[in-house]
């Protein structure tokens, strides 16, 4: 019965002494400084500046349309001056509606390229939590879900490094 005993306090004081193993990363710093991240604020950067060339263009377009109108309006008859004005203002109006529908279409596609990311690094943490024994992996960012951690527990940098040298890989 001793025997029983002690062997019960001994697993009960092993069982005790286990700790879970916590850590946490700066989710800001993650997510900013991964490289795929990087990636995609370049491609849509450029998309961005394709479409602001494309919108100078056309409003420039619309303008000289307008300034030759003021010009040819002196020699037309009322009627018809009100006829191409109006023209005119319908034009300006759907190269409005196609320059919103465009904007709104890339704001979409970067917003679910950003979306897709996160989940992605979000998963990426997830496994590296699991195969590296981790009962904890908390995310610090301005909100202050984490207000404070040692150096020791932070690994944003080892996880940036193995998502950076997995997206390198493909």
């Amino acid at each position: 019965m001793k025997k029983i005993v002690i062997a019960a306090v001994a697993l009960f004081g092993l069982f005790s002494c286990q700790q879970d193993k916590i850590a946490f990363i700066d989710n800001t710093k993650l997510i900013n400084d991964y490289q795929e991240k990087k990636d995609i604020e370049a491609k849509f950067k450029t998309k961005l500046e394709a479409f602001q060339k494309k919108t100078d263009s056309l409003s420039l377009a619309l303008q000289n349309e307008g300034q030759a109108f003021q010009t040819e309006a002196a020699k037309m008859s009322q009627s018809k001056a009100q006829e191409k004005y109006e023209q005119l203002m319908q034009r300006r109006q759907q190269i409005q509606q196609q320059v919103q529908q465009e904007e709104m279409q890339l704001q979409q596609e970067s917003q679910g390229a950003i979306d897709s990311l996160i989940e992605k690094v979000r998963e990426f943490v997830k496994d590296y939590g699991k195969d590296n024994g981790y009962t904890y992996i908390l995310g610090a960012n301005e909100a202050g879900s984490v207000l404070y951690g040692v150096e020791e527990k932070d690994l944003t940098d080892e996880i940036l490094k193995a998502l950076n040298d997995k997206y390198a890989k493909k």
